[in-house]
């Protein structure tokens, strides 16, 4: 694991106080509340163009900065963690460009930071718990889910032969 992981995982641990990932299902009540209440104009962090957004690929990532060039260290952990399983294939969403889309997907996710993974519309959480899915397996599971073969699993095949 690369020195850039780990620390991030170290200190994304510490943010979150080891809190797991919600489902879409369960982080905003179907009645609204203040969250769902914030952004429902027609604006980029609205809940209709944010829902937009995580639907519009299997693979979505609300981060800072770019794939090509992460702005923090959690949203450069997860494109490293997508690197090593061989997804290229995601959409990234730039949050920096847009602190109304910043605001709406927190409010979306009621989760309170930056990065934001999901996968098939469903929120799966940030640095931290990537890392954790990496770590056991559970990426690899939830990535043939979706159509997508790890990388990892062709390098194991690899070592194997070796």
């Amino acid at each position: 694991m690369s020195g850039v992981v780990r620390a991030a995982w170290r200190l994304g641990a510490a943010a979150v106080g080891g809190r797991a990932g919600r489902q879409l299902s369960q982080a905003v009540g179907e009645g609204g509340g203040a969250a769902a209440a914030e952004g429902n104009g027609g604006g980029s962090g609205s809940r209709k163009v944010i829902e937009q957004l995580v639907r519009e690929h299997p693979v979505v990532v609300f981060m800072k900065g770019s794939p090509e060039q992460p702005l923090c260290g959690f949203s450069n952990a997860v494109v490293q963690i997508l690197r090593l399983h061989g997804v290229e294939d995601y959409r990234a969403h730039d949050v920096l460009q847009d602190p109304d889309l910043r605001q709406g997907i927190k409010n979306y996710s009621n989760w309170p930071t930056i990065p934001q993974v999901y996968l098939n519309g469903e929120f799966v959480g940030g640095c931290d718990i990537l890392l954790q899915m990496h770590q056991n397996g559970d990426l690899v599971e939830e990535l043939k889910k979706l159509g997508i073969r790890s990388a990892l699993l062709d390098a194991e095949k690899d070592q194997d032969k070796k």
